[in-house]
Parts: C-alpha cells; sequence; structure tokens
C-alpha cells in the first residue's frame, strides 16, 4: 500500500495507454476510512509559448483540435519530449510552429489545467525579440496562424474565444508582467 498525501492507494490499475497519455483507476481508503476510487488521466507534460514582437503583436495559431471538435485560437504549445527541459520544449515549439527564434525569454510558471483527475503540467514562456526562421510543423499539424495586438488578445481571453487554459493564464500573467515591468 502506498500513501498519496491523505490517501492510501490500496490498488493501482493502468486502463489505456499511448504515446502522450495514459489513464489509471485507483482503489483507495480515503482519510476517514471509507473506500474511493479515483480515475487519472496522465498527459505528457507541455510548455506554452507567448511570442510577442515590438509592436506588440502577439502570434495566434488557429488549428482544429479533435477532443473539443472546433478550430481553437490558442498560443504556440506542445509536449515536452523525453530529456528535453520544459524551456527547451518551448524553444522548439517556437521554432516549429512559429518560425520564430527569441533573444528574451521569461519563465512565468506551470499551470495544472485541471487538478480533479488529470496531471499535465505545462510550463509557460514570455518570448521576446523575435528573430524569424525556416518553421517545420509536426507531421499531420495544420495551422493557420494570425497575430492582433496584446489587447486584443487579452479580450479574446475574456469573451471566451480563446479557452485553452494555458493560453489565458499565459496571457493574463504576461500582461502582468509587463505592466509591472513598464512601471519600474
Amino acid at each position: 500500500m502506498r500513501r498519496v498525501g491523505p490517501y492510501s492507494v490500496l490498488e493501482s490499475r493502468g486502463i489505456y495507454t499511448n504515446p502522450w497519455l495514459s489513464v489509471r483507476e485507483d482503489q483507495l481508503l480515503r482519510p476517514d476510512g471509507s473506500r474511493g476510487v479515483f480515475g487519472v488521466v496522465e498527459m505528457k507534460a507541455g510548455a506554452t509559448v507567448l511570442a510577442i514582437d515590438d509592436d506588440n503583436q502577439v502570434l495566434l495559431p488557429r488549428e482544429f483540435k479533435y477532443a473539443v471538435e472546433r478550430e481553437t485560437l490558442e498560443l504556440i504549445s506542445g509536449g515536452i519530449e523525453h530529456g528535453e527541459s520544459p524551456l527547451g520544449a518551448a524553444q522548439r515549439e517556437l521554432r516549429e510552429e512559429g518560425g520564430l527564434e527569441a533573444n528574451d525569454w521569461v519563465d512565468l510558471g506551470v499551470v495544472d489545467p485541471f487538478t480533479t483527475a488529470i496531471r499535465s503540467p505545462n510550463h509557460i514562456f514570455l518570448a521576446r525579440r523575435l528573430t524569424q526562421v525556416q518553421g517545420r510543423l509536426d507531421e499531420g499539424e495544420i495551422l493557420d496562424t494570425v497575430r492582433v495586438p496584446l489587447q486584443e488578445a487579452l479580450r479574446m481571453v475574456m469573451s471566451s474565444e480563446i479557452t485553452h487554459a494555458a493560453s489565458c493564464t499565459l496571457l493574463l500573467k504576461a500582461e502582468r508582467y509587463l505592466r509591472e515591468l513598464a512601471s519600474d
């Protein structure tokens, strides 16, 4: 038996796995002694990048997302490969999806998108002082990128035109970071 916080795990059983995620079911004892069950989805950790140019324009890829069955606008994001640092993944994704490199990187923390049943930490970064390079999308990836002013992207978060959790969090944290930086 192993302990997870206040819970005692009696049995853990893998249900499903693929290269991006796994699902398991844990039979457990709750702190009050009653039995319970938790289903846990573990997804590959990710990195999300807010690329903002010298004119305060934000790069937003538009892509059809299978799980939500619609196109979404969100910031550049991708999974962290085995042995890769979160910053390394962010830099790779910016090159691949945005055709950009950045000379200024700010680590704005980590987001846990849905803490009840999904373990999928997403590291969020602000990228500035951008340089155009050759991009290369992953196989099967089809996206169109748009550029909008930062204030327009923030409006899109507040009106739920941008719904990707890490993108929303990163845009709001970056706006605050940049505002505080400008006031110093």
